[in-house]
């Protein structure tokens, strides 16, 4: 078994890199690798390497490139996922999933039914804990590819700022759309990018 570690600056082959700390603690204390040993490295953008430990001492972890490696294919479609944030540590598996399942970024909803407190909405430790679950999932899913994880937005400034392409919003059961739109959508010729839309556990208010 080869084992995968994130490494952001690993681009091409032939270099030396530094992994990041939570990365070469992986590496050393649970895996309890040696210098000599082949991994692999990906720097979230798409790149993938094959490389081989240099170093493992109290300076850090040090990680040689030597040959590319085929990385799995991203979906056609680029989606990015605005879903309400909910409340506890749902959001977490949200971030998770969504990156298992080929999602290019995760937008996280503040909406008028969502029940977590104010200062949680403005704290970046929870967005530095979803960003951290991505890269984790990234790792577990073989993706080369590290979703970016947004910061947290009212959902005006997400309807204003959706951009280009399919969008797509999901709403409560009994706001049943004519019969003939999904095939109205399904003929529609594939776009480069969709933005879906999720709702809260409490769902959208009329507004």
């Amino acid at each position: 078994m080869t084992y995968r570690f994130y490494a952001p600056n690993a681009s091409r082959t032939g270099v030396r890199v530094r992994l990041p700390d939570s990365e070469a603690a992986h590496l050393t204390h649970a895996l309890r690798l040696k210098t000599g040993a082949t991994i692999q490295l990906f720097d979230g953008e798409g790149h993938e390497f094959n490389g081989v430990i240099v170093t493992t001492d109290r300076t850090g972890t040090v990680v040689e490139t030597f040959e590319p490696v085929d990385p799995a294919p991203e979906p056609r479609v680029a989606i990015t996922l605005a879903q309400a944030i909910l409340k506890g540590r749902k959001f977490d598996s949200v971030v998770r999933d969504a990156v298992m399942l080929g999602v290019s970024a995760v937008r996280p909803l503040i909406t008028d039914h969502i029940d977590v407190p104010d200062a949680a909405l403005h704290s970046d430790i929870a967005c530095q804990r979803w960003r951290k679950i991505a890269i984790a999932s990234a790792k577990q899913s073989g993706r080369a590819v590290v979703p970016v994880i947004e910061s947290p937005i009212s959902f005006n400034r997400h309807l204003i700022g959706a951009g280009d392409g399919l969008r797509v919003i999901l709403v409560e059961p009994s706001a049943e759309p004519p019969p003939d739109r999904l095939d109205l959508l399904m003929s529609r010729p594939r776009p480069r990018h969709a933005v879906l839309t999720v709702g809260p556990e409490g769902g959208w208010s009329d507004n």
